[in-house]
């Protein structure tokens, strides 16, 4: 059973990592990926079976896979905080030579890292092949991905859901972040989604729906989509969050998809997370 409590503990540390890391360069994406927080926090200390050691191939354990990489604070902090590379590390964000470069790169040779995600729509289909591999490999582990609401936007997407259903790719969970916002402002102004829980039925997948900002929801719900899993259909889960959550002038608003915290708001900020297992 899940210790809820410790959980929420390590996304308030993540929290607090995610400011520090975008304030320090003055640069990075800190709303989605406050607002992300709870989901990688679950995965990768409760749902995932998962090696620190890091071995590409990936063999006999579930992998994860960033599509939204802009929200590369967030998921730099939870590999750190989860034993791939050493927490200090997160002081280089997006600085000279830094292994922790603004959108995730294998070329970078960071721990933990099994794709290039700076272009957003991709995902969904390394993703497939990757859960394709471990089918024909007879690996019973499953494939994790994540994506962005505006991200479905791209059609490579779509052709990607098209693959997953005929191929049968019932060990693949993938989540979308379904806050609403994108660069340019909600995503119901930009281009609109519609129903997007019908798309993807329509599309031969199963779809879970959950609040992405309560810990025990999200627990409950990837628990779901394993248990779920090998009975013919890929499984997408839409996860309802807040970008910015945590930080009360960053929540809700596009405007934080990608600025940085002053020197004043950073203070403000850290004010409202609790330091719980030590700054880097």
């Amino acid at each position: 059973m899940a210790n809820i409590a410790k959980l929420e503990n390590i996304a308030s540390q993540v929290r607090r990592d995610i400011v520090r890391m975008v304030h320090s360069c003055q640069s990075g994406h800190p709303g989605g990926s406050l607002g992300c927080t709870d989901y990688l926090v679950a995965l990768y200390f409760f749902i995932m079976e998962h090696d620190p050691k890091f071995n590409m191939k990936g063999i006999d354990e579930d992998l994860f896979f960033i599509s939204n990489g802009h929200i590369s604070p967030v998921f730099y902090s939870v590999l750190a905080r989860s034993g791939y590379f050493d927490v200090s590390e997160l002081s280089t964000f997006r600085k000279i030579n830094s292994r922790l470069q603004g959108h995730p790169a294998t070329e970078e040779g960071l721990p933990g890292i099994r794709m290039a995600a700076g272009s957003l729509g991709q995902g969904l289909s390394v993703s497939c092949g990757a859960a394709l591999a471990k089918k024909i490999n007879n690996d019973p582990k499953h494939i994790f991905c994540l994506m962005g609401d505006g991200e479905q936007q791209e059609g490579q997407v779509w052709e990607a859901a098209m693959f997953a259903a005929h191929n049968k790719l019932d060990n693949l969970i993938a989540t979308i972040d379904y806050n609403g916002q994108q660069i340019d402002g909600p995503v119901d102004e930009v281009l609109s989604l519609g129903n997007l829980e019908g798309k993807y039925k329509a599309f031969g997948w199963l779809v879970l729906v959950c609040d992405g900002n309560n810990m025990s929801e999200i627990i409950e719900t990837l628990e779901a989509a394993k248990t779920l899993s090998g009975n013919g259909q890929p499984i997408m889960i839409l996860m309802k969050t807040q970008m910015g959550k945590g930080v009360d002038f960053m929540e809700g608003s596009h405007k934080w998809h990608g600025i940085p915290p002053d020197d004043v708001q950073l203070k403000t900020a850290l004010n409202q997370l609790e330091e719980t297992l030590g700054d880097y």
